[in-house]
């Protein structure tokens, strides 16, 4: 085979086509539309505060730092990162993420916080933005249809590093969906693109980041079963009762019992990619 010849960026767009044909529904937009899901999420994240802790001691952050964050969610980095240094601007697309984003802001008094309400991809970086940019980052948000383009704009705007976070392999929430899909639907579930065809985009672009893989281990916590099918559903594009009844017995046997309250655990072989943006020029583009 030529590899010469394969157009990465039309290999992403392939898989995420294939995947929002298969996964109606499941996308940030639609899984976080919803402020109870939004603020469990960031409950979540606060029980994993040491990996945020580890994501921010790995970026090049002084407390003059100008930094954007791509997908800021509920502030998980956003609202941390405020309180280390001069200004952040958070772009997120998802209504329910931004609700509880900016009650979190007002909960801890965060001010040099920019709210961006839109998808990444539309985004217009002269009115929307106030870069450049010292730090330049996307966690785990990088469902963009045409990913080039995308990490185009994130170079326009950056004047440091530039950092994207993504996923190896197949993940726990892929290997659920795999096996639920088929009942849930009726057809088989489609995988995203993972780090490989993002690390080909990025080297047909004559960029070669630095490169970190590492395991990940997390734990969601629950009152009741209940509330773990409420959770799930949006992930499952679970819309009747009969989907929700497989959802339910799913679930059940996944979970396990931990002082009192019930968990299910997941994983993930997740990737850092990073490098200093030196222009343009420099960087083939």
């Amino acid at each position: 085979m030529d590899t010469k010849n394969i157009d990465w960026n039309e290999v992403w767009k392939e898989k995420m086509d294939a995947q929002k044909r298969a996964c109606p529904n499941t996308g940030p937009g639609s899984i976080w539309q919803e402020k109870e899901s939004a603020r469990r999420f960031w409950e979540m994240s606060l029980k994993n505060w040491t990996r945020m802790e580890k994501t921010m001691q790995g970026m090049a952050l002084t407390s003059d730092s100008r930094v954007l964050d791509i997908g800021a969610g509920p502030g998980t980095l956003a609202i941390p990162l405020a309180e280390k240094v001069a200004h952040v601007t958070a772009v997120e697309p998802a209504e329910g993420m931004m609700c509880v984003l900016k009650e979190n802001m007002e909960t801890y008094g965060i001010e040099n916080v920019n709210c961006v309400y839109k998808d990444w991809e539309a985004v217009n970086a002269e009115m929307d933005l106030y870069g450049p940019y010292d730090v330049v980052f996307a966690s785990y948000s990088l469902g963009m249809k045409d990913i080039r383009s995308s990490i185009r704009k994130m170079i326009d705007v950056s004047s440091g590093y530039i950092y994207l976070y993504w996923f190896a392999g197949g993940t726990s929430w892929d290997m659920h969906s795999r096996k639920l899909w088929p009942s849930l639907h009726g057809y088989e579930y489609q995988q995203g693109p993972k780090i490989d065809v993002l690390y080909n985009v990025l080297y047909d672009m004559g960029i070669y980041p630095n490169m970190e893989v590492f395991p990940f281990e997390h734990v969601q916590t629950f009152a009741s079963l209940d509330e773990a099918v409420e959770n799930f559903k949006p992930h499952y594009a679970v819309t009747s009762e009969e989907q929700e009844e497989i959802l339910r017995a799913y679930l059940k046997e996944l979970l396990e019992d931990e002082n009192g309250n019930i968990v299910i655990r997941g994983w993930s072989t997740r990737v850092k990619l990073w490098w200093e943006n030196r222009g343009r020029e420099d960087n083939k583009l």
